[in-house]
């Protein structure tokens, strides 16, 4: 039976102009994650991410500290959400730049708000896809896996929102829960399905076992 490991893109850059950017940290985060297979000698068969720059750059970080790789399937079904498009369907005033505890916290309610009325169908936020079409793209990645990977192992790069997905596709999760686990995935965190023929059944979820070592404490982040 073959694994496939979900992972999280590393640490972006919340708060700035272009998030879609790894931070230093969050390169190191992906850096360590290689380093951390290497060192038990996990190797890959195939790999699938996103086309997002912090996908890239997070398998590449992952590749450095790993070592050989197979060339990665870029897939657009694997791409984030755009939050901002989504608070901006329930919110007429633009935020203020989350730079406090409170503006954070706010930033993050607005969202779940949203995700729940775009999920709902009651919201169509501005370039985005429906969330029937968002989860269709989530979809067919893991039929992808279940069908072409049997007894291998897969690693994808994406983001919260398509991870929680995939998670709440396999546990036929409702809304409300997909949305707690979307708020709940850290940066680079590490998710486990095995690969059976008829389905794929979670492992482990929002693992962050390359961290656990001293050292990296201060490395644990969720944006």
């Amino acid at each position: 039976m073959g694994t496939l490991y979900l992972v999280r893109h590393g640490q972006a850059s919340f708060g700035a102009d272009n998030y879609d950017q790894l931070s230093p940290l969050g390169a190191q985060q992906a850096e360590r994650l290689g380093a951390y297979w290497r060192e038990r000698g996990l190797a890959f068969d195939a790999v699938l991410t996103g086309t997002l720059a912090r996908h890239v750059q997070t398998l590449d970080g992952i590749a450095s500290g790993l070592g050989a790789m197979p060339q990665a399937s870029a897939l657009p079904g694997l791409n984030e959400y755009d939050s901002a498009a989504l608070i901006a369907a329930v919110q007429a005033a633009p935020l203020p730049k989350p730079d406090t505890p409170e503006r954070f916290r706010a930033h993050f309610r607005l969202l779940c708000d949203a995700l729940a009325q775009w999920m709902a169908g009651t919201i169509s936020p501005e370039g985005m896809p429906s969330w029937d079409d968002f989860s269709a793209g989530v979809r067919d990645a893991l039929e992808r896996v279940r069908q072409d990977h049997q007894g291998k192992n897969v690693l994808l790069v994406s983001s919260g929102g398509p991870i929680s997905a995939a998670i709440g596709e396999v546990l036929a999760t409702p809304p409300e829960v997909t949305i707690a686990l979307n708020m709940r995935i850290r940066n680079s965190a590490v998710s486990e399905f095995s690969i059976a023929p008829r389905r794929l059944m979670l492992q482990t979820f929002n693992s962050l076992a390359h961290l656990d070592a001293p050292g990296y404490s201060d490395w644990i982040t969720y944006a």
